[in-house]
């Protein structure tokens, strides 16, 4: 099942897929203008690669993480993807990890790099969960 994961932040949302429920790719993150034009770019990637499951980073037990929860939310019902599952994944730590697994490796822009590693480790820790 072709599997995509999104992590979305407020200037940048992360990408991620796997196209054969195994390998995770990073793919670019998508810049935040505006929401319509943010849930537009998220299912033009959607429909690019044909996913067929969409899985959302929701932040837990963090401060302001209800607040968070409401705002993807209602980001991802922006998406109107009646053609693709949705799931949720709690995404704790995975900015963190990201940083800390490419430290050295490219400096830490605001080019959204960073927020497409954290959706490959979500990802991947939804994956290893099914």
């Amino acid at each position: 099942m072709k599997t995509a994961c999104i992590d979305v932040g407020l200037k940048r949302i992360g990408v991620a897929i796997s196209l054969d429920g195994k390998i995770v790719l990073p793919q670019d993150a998508i810049l935040r203008k505006n929401r319509n034009q943010a849930a537009r770019d998220v299912r033009d990637v959607l429909h690019a690669w044909e996913i067929e499951k969409l899985v959302v980073g929701l932040p837990k037990d963090g401060s302001g993480s209800e607040e968070m929860e409401r705002r993807i939310k209602h980001f991802v019902s922006l998406l109107a993807l009646d053609d693709i599952d949705v799931s949720y994944q709690d995404e704790q730590g995975s900015s963190f990890e990201a940083k800390e697994i490419t430290r050295g490796q490219f400096r830490h822009k605001k080019d959204g790099k960073i927020d497409s590693i954290a959706a490959k480790i979500i990802l991947e820790r939804y994956l290893d969960r099914i």
